[in-house]
């Protein structure tokens, strides 16, 4: 599909680049907004009952956590986001275990930002470190698997080893640094498999060369037993509070001393990667429309400014280069299985074995509970 046939919807920024079966309406607006609003009536709290949520978890946090050396577990990576709930957490007297997946990928700058937030919040770090053998072949699998969700090993593991090690410390509240005010209009199409290991499983067992040993996953069972039986809670905390992203880089830079990487996520190479190379040029997917959209839908950006700032390149073609030269000798690939890779036709999650249905029920259950103000996730 060429530029010139793209049709951008009239509301946010979303379009029929990264994504030609996207519907829109007789107005011209998309599936996203709908779905955005649709979404937005069961994540987002009521400003006027924010403050008094917050204060019930705080307090509920503390009266779980009692006796114990953790009251609760938070990801850190080193950007804005789980830097910010790090802050947050120690502000309202909580007890929390850091824990960061190293799959490999970190930028310098991330380890800086981790080691610099945790040493002066006074936190203490777990860091589980992949086997990188194994590790690699999972990543090369999904990209071989040739579907836009190549983040997808990395992000389940996280999750896998966030509510391992919630079980292993008994503790039941695990704080989320995710927030729909940034990644409510984020398709699910781009990004499935979080919760989901039959669908990591299949696509390593189709394309992978070595088995997974010690690869930290979820399967359903142990996802319903972590939840269900355990009560570990997952709390999007940042849901609870105002929160505006340049806000908190400016305070997280001021307190901690915190440096911006630029860019969503770019604090991990390989992702940096993915979106400034592979997902642009073989998905046609930039993924900063759905994080411009976002702002766009909740008031805090027009419409007209998110498209001036899509209209500079994601990454100027030597630093794609760059990278590019970086990931070929990480991986271990040549230039040639990298263009087989880039060329081969694009695949969904429909085309892999999955637990679809399942997640999907999981997802609906949930959307009952945050009706009823049941679930704090």
């Amino acid at each position: 599909m060429g530029n010139s046939d793209v049709v951008i919807c009239k509301q946010c920024v979303m379009d029929t680049l990264g994504r030609s079966e996207i519907v829109f309406d007789d107005n011209g607006v998309c599936e996203y907004c709908e779905q955005y609003r649709e979404k937005e009536k069961i994540r987002m709290i009521d400003e006027a009952n924010r403050d008094e949520l917050l204060q019930k978890i705080i307090q509920s946090i503390k009266v779980r956590g009692k006796r114990k050396k953790y009251d609760c577990i938070i990801g850190v990576s080193g950007g804005t986001d789980s830097t910010y709930v790090a802050l947050k957490v120690k502000e309202w007297g909580l007890r929390p275990l850091a824990v960061h997946l190293d799959n490999g990928w970190n930028s310098e700058l991330a380890v800086e930002n981790i080691e610099k937030t945790l040493d002066q919040l006074d936190i203490d770090l777990y860091t589980h470190v992949v086997d990188w053998r194994e590790f690699r072949d999972i990543q090369l699998s999904f990209l071989k698997a040739s579907t836009p969700d190549i983040e997808i090993p990395t992000d389940h593991a996280i999750n896998a080893i966030l509510l391992q090690l919630a079980g292993k410390f008994g503790v039941k509240y695990v704080i989320s640094g995710s927030n729909y005010n940034d990644e409510g209009a984020f398709p699910e199409a781009w990004a499935y498999g979080h919760l989901d290991f039959k669908y990591v499983k299949g696509i390593h067992k189709k394309f992978g060369t070595i088995p997974i040993k010690t690869y930290p996953y979820l399967t359903a069972s142990k996802l319903l037993y972590k939840i269900g039986i355990k009560r570990i809670k997952v709390v999007a905390i940042l849901n609870y509070m105002h929160f505006n992203k340049q806000e908190a880089r400016a305070l997280l830079t001021s307190k901690l001393g915190w440096r911006d990487y630029g860019g969503k996520h770019n604090e991990s190479i390989y992702t940096k990667f993915v979106q400034e190379y592979i997902l642009p040029i073989k998905f046609g997917i930039d993924v900063r429309k759905p994080y411009l959209s976002a702002p766009i839908l909740r008031g805090q950006m027009t419409r007209d400014e998110a498209l001036d700032q899509l209209k500079e390149s994601i990454a100027t073609e030597k630093s794609r280069q760059e990278q590019k030269i970086y990931f070929l000798k990480k991986m271990g690939i040549s230039e040639q299985e990298f263009e087989a890779i880039m060329s081969a036709p694009r695949k969904t999650r429909f085309d892999y074995k999955s637990n679809l249905k399942f997640i999907a029920f999981l997802r609906k259950a949930l959307n009952f509970l945050r009706k009823r103000g049941l679930a704090t996730s």
